[in-house]
């Protein structure tokens, strides 16, 4: 089997269950592209190491697509279209048997025009035909000992660019090296939306203070500004996944509280 493996926790629990039962057999594929942060590829590598996986990095192109690169609603049609293409043409290359992803329940409640792409690549989710939610694979995930059972989604580069905004190198590689950089200050939980010179940071509830912190504030405008930005702001509704949806006419902004 290939699977379509991010690093997140729940390709790589699918990967890491896939080669248990398979051995060599199951090989996990990570698509390289400006919207992926150079360190969720590198903690890609670490991980599959760690699983004893068969692991391969292959060349993704969606920011050569123009649907991609328009960045309607549906880009990540688009997106998910170029890597199931590619893994369809490296599944008969490598000579496996299927394409998996790591879907779970959880996902199918939120706006992902990318499962419409994995289904008419005939990808499978074995983690929804097994009614898998979030907290069952990152409870299953802490069971087999994997370091990331709790670690926190990170949906590539391309998410933190509003909808109608051309998706860019440039706007990619700025919000990478700001988010980087946050990391390096000691934030785990974020986001670094962009809107043009100004950063929309999205940090977990829990890690708001700190950013107003002495020494720590000045740290992250300078590294804002050397990113490219202008405006350094925090959103103080905090980190929140697929936030870019809020402004979709069926999504309504979520209750604080």
């Amino acid at each position: 089997m290939l699977v379509c493996y991010s690093g997140g926790i729940d390709s790589a629990f699918v990967l890491a269950v896939a080669t248990v039962e398979l051995g060599e057999r199951a090989i996990g594929m990570t698509a390289v592209s400006p919207s992926l942060a150079e360190s969720e590829r590198l903690d890609a590598q670490r991980l599959a190491a760690e699983l004893g996986a068969q692991h391969r990095l292959v060349e993704s192109h969606e920011i050569e697509r123009a649907g991609y690169v328009k960045n309607d609603p549906d880009r990540c049609f688009h997106c998910k279209t170029e890597l199931y293409e590619i893994a369809e043409a490296k599944r008969v290359e490598w000579q496996l048997g299927w394409v998996l992803n790591g879907t779970n329940v959880s996902d199918l409640g939120d706006y992902r025009p990318g499962l419409e792409a994995a289904k008419h690549a005939g990808a499978l989710s074995p983690l929804v035909e097994l009614g898998f939610t979030k907290a069952d694979v990152r409870a299953a995930a802490k069971l087999l000992g994997m370091r990331i059972w709790d670690k926190p989604a990170a949906a590539c580069l391309s998410s933190r660019i509003p909808y109608g905004t051309e998706v860019t190198r440039e706007r990619l590689a700025q919000v990478g090296a700001f988010e980087a950089a946050l990391r390096e200050l000691g934030f785990k939980q974020l986001r670094v939306r962009w809107h043009e010179r100004i950063a929309r940071i999205e940090l977990a509830l829990s890690e708001l203070p700190r950013l107003a912190e002495p020494g720590v504030r000045e740290q992250a405008v300078l590294a804002g500004q050397r990113a490219g930005f202008t405006y350094i702001t925090l959103d103080l509704a905090g980190y929140r996944t697929g936030s870019h949806n809020e402004v979709l006419p069926s999504r309504r902004l979520p209750l604080l509280g």
